[in-house]
């Protein structure tokens, strides 16, 4: 074919040329695949450049790259099956001459790309099963472990809602509780306070001192409790949706990188029925830039992509360390705190046991109870004397208005007797 009939059509991107020495590795490899050449495309490039690879570490070629020489021997013309054995001829280095390709990754990031991220991302949710029905190809990455642990993270986040809610629950009991002994001590100390016998009065002072101890402790333990908030909310609020919205990028960047993936393959397989066919290909015969265009974009999203998989990686690793070693304290703190609760209300109730029986004096009690008693008695009965009176008096009143008007109705009867007369 005579490639002399197209131009080569660049699409707006630029090329500057270029060298570089690789050294080859001990399987005589310099860790590039190359595709285009006779007798369909005018142009030899790179499609991709393997990790951990001589052409790897040297930085200078990329996907996309035009070779035009092999040790200063131009390619021009040849297959790639030809350039790659001359690359296999040399020993221990191979010169590759070059024409960098300048192209600009927002210029590959097409409407077909967008799509296909969308398609990506329905795919992820769906079943092998649901996915074949509905005709959708699902890409090696889908079902990724690293998406899954959203799901993880959910059930954590729940697991630390719960724990500063029963947290705050525990903090409002004993605030009340440490109430209700707050005031049995003062009633007691006010008891003893009035108690004329010694010992009594010294047995209910202790008692109420006992109890207000105990409020102490409990606000000693809610001191301790209460700071088990702000670390789990920390944990809650912060650390666990930072990590969510790492794997959400790492997410996007998958998608995007899957997409590139997908565009590549759907062009081979375009270029390969066309070969089939022994029809000629525009893109193929002007060079493929949109082609190799792909290629780069798809190099530059799978390099982002690995990068954000070792950053979620790191961070997933941190946060169940962080998980493990929180919980572990949080609760070696809780069960210390309440058990030093405890501990120190048995003793301080512990040390009033011998008060136990308290002697008061009844007598005196009872005869000012009965004297109480009595004023209150007379007090009632001079109060039911006066009603008395008053009732007895409202009595004469009511006859008298009751005579006046049985009276009155006598009179009124001889006045209609005498009309009807």
């Amino acid at each position: 074919m005579d490639f002399g009939e197209l131009e080569e059509d660049t699409m707006g991107m630029t090329i500057t040329t270029g060298s570089c020495t690789l050294k080859k590795d001990d399987s005589n490899l310099v860790g590039i695949s190359i595709g285009g050449g006779a007798p369909y495309c005018p142009c030899l490039y790179i499609v991709q450049i393997f990790d951990n690879t001589p052409a790897y570490y040297e930085t200078s070629l990329a996907a996309g790259d035009e070779i035009v020489g092999i040790n200063n021997k131009s390619v021009k013309g040849k297959t790639k099956v030809e350039v790659a054995k001359m690359i296999q001829q040399e020993k221990d280095q191979v010169i590759i001459n070059y024409n960098k390709l300048h192209a600009d990754p927002k210029q590959g990031k097409s409407l077909d790309i967008i799509l296909k991220k969308i398609k990506h991302r329905m795919v992820e949710n769906m079943s092998s099963s649901t996915a074949d029905a509905l005709g959708l190809s699902r890409a090696i990455l889908c079902n990724d472990s690293l998406l899954k642990k959203m799901d993880e993270l959910e059930r954590t986040s729940e697991l630390y809602s719960n724990l500063i809610e029963h947290t705050r629950q525990l903090l409002k009991s004993i605030f009340e509780l440490s109430a209700t002994h707050k005031a049995f001590g003062d009633l007691f100390a006010s008891i003893g306070a009035r108690e004329q016998h010694p010992n009594a009065s010294e047995a209910f002072f202790k008692f109420g001192q006992s109890h207000r101890q105990i409020d102490k402790f409990a606000h000693q333990l809610m001191k301790t409790i209460k700071p088990m908030i702000s670390d789990l909310n920390t944990y809650l609020t912060k650390a666990i949706p930072d990590t969510k919205l790492t794997i959400q990028k790492y997410a996007d960047v998958k998608f995007e990188y899957l997409s590139y993936c997908l565009k590549v393959k759907e062009m081979d397989d375009e270029e390969y029925s066309f070969a089939s066919l022994q029809e000629p290909l525009y893109r193929v015969e002007t060079g493929n830039y949109e082609y190799r265009l792909i290629l780069r974009c798809r190099q530059l999203a799978r390099k982002k992509f690995a990068k954000c998989r070792q950053d979620v990686l790191v961070k997933l690793e941190l946060l169940d360390q962080k998980h493990v070693q929180d919980i572990v304290f949080q609760l070696h703190r809780f069960i210390t705190a309440m058990s030093k609760y405890h501990t120190d209300c048995y003793e301080s109730m512990k040390s009033i046991v011998n008060i136990f029986p308290i002697e008061v004096d009844l007598p005196a009690n009872i005869l000012d109870c009965c004297k109480t008693n009595k004023e209150t008695k007379s007090g009632y009965e001079f109060h039911d004397e006066v009603k008395s009176d008053t009732e007895s008096e409202d009595d004469e009143e009511f006859n008298k208005f009751k005579s006046n008007n049985l009276l009155q109705e006598t009179i009124d009867d001889k006045l209609i007797d005498i009309s009807t007369d």
